[in-house]
């Protein structure tokens, strides 16, 4: 069982108080699933900075058989590239890996290694809101200290083969947050230059602007195994629905930028 380790920092550890800050989210957002959607860009903060992108995202999501998600590792533990097959606990509840999938998986990149997910928060913050939304779902769970763009080709090859071979219904999230610390008009400027080529899908062009900008984007591999795996499954359209910094909720010198993206047909 992997347990929650941010619960009560990065989201209430109560469930009926996390249910309702959930819940206060979506207030004014129209909850209208869309079943072309594939992928989705989803940050990673405090659910009191970034709970409010997230739901315009959450908000567009259809259901799905297993929602992959794909964050970066931010500890430095376990292997570079690592699938968990625990059952996933938060304080709303249980979430079952999908063992059938994770099994299908060629693994010739893909370790099962769950010292990685441990103490990593990116895949933890996204299950209260699927939670939230969806009732008979699986996880599962990538997380990645490579992020490279042959990292990123091989992670969603392999991805692909395990997805074709299951035939399942998938949802691919892209754990992310974007520029971090930076004044906001620079994080703003920086965000939107490298999402255009995310909108469009081009990895390598993203990969460009990453560097070129250096540009503190933390789940960029994340953000383009999501994109090629999309891509995979027929997508070929992006849309930015909500950007935001840290400092729209507490004015602050430098800020984080959060973007929710969806991709689909």
């Amino acid at each position: 069982m992997r347990i929650p380790v941010v619960a009560g920092h990065f989201y209430p550890s109560n469930p009926r108080t996390l249910k309702k800050e959930i819940k206060s989210y979506f207030s004014g957002i129209t909850i209208a699933p869309d079943p072309a959607i594939t992928g989705a860009v989803v940050p990673h903060a405090g659910y009191a900075y970034s709970g409010r992108t997230a739901a315009h995202v959450y908000a567009a999501l259809p259901n799905a058989d297993t929602f992959v998600i794909i964050g970066p590792n931010h500890t430095g533990y376990g292997s570079m590239v690592s699938v968990s097959s625990d059952t996933w606990s938060t304080p709303l509840g249980d979430v079952d890996t999908d063992l059938d999938l994770i099994e299908s998986l060629p693994r010739r990149i893909i370790d099962i290694d769950e010292s990685a997910h441990r103490y990593e928060h990116s895949i933890e913050v996204q299950i209260p809101f699927l939670q939230t939304l969806f009732k008979d779902f699986k996880i599962v769970p990538i997380c990645m200290g490579l992020q490279d763009e042959e990292t990123a080709r091989d992670v969603s090859d392999e991805l692909m083969d395990a997805i074709s071979e299951v035939g399942k219904k998938v949802v691919v999230i892209a754990s992310s947050d974007f520029t971090h610390y930076k004044p906001a008009a620079v994080a703003y400027d920086i965000d939107h230059y490298v999402l255009d080529p995310l909108l469009e899908l081009n990895v390598t062009e993203f990969y460009s602007r990453i560097r070129e900008r250096d540009a503190s984007v933390c789940g960029y591999g994340p953000i383009a195994v999501m994109m090629r795996v999309c891509r995979g499954l027929g997508a070929n359209s992006a849309r930015l629905l909500n950007y935001a910094n840290s400092g729209d909720v507490q004015p602050m010198a430098e800020v984080v930028g959060y973007a929710g993206v969806v991709v689909g047909k």
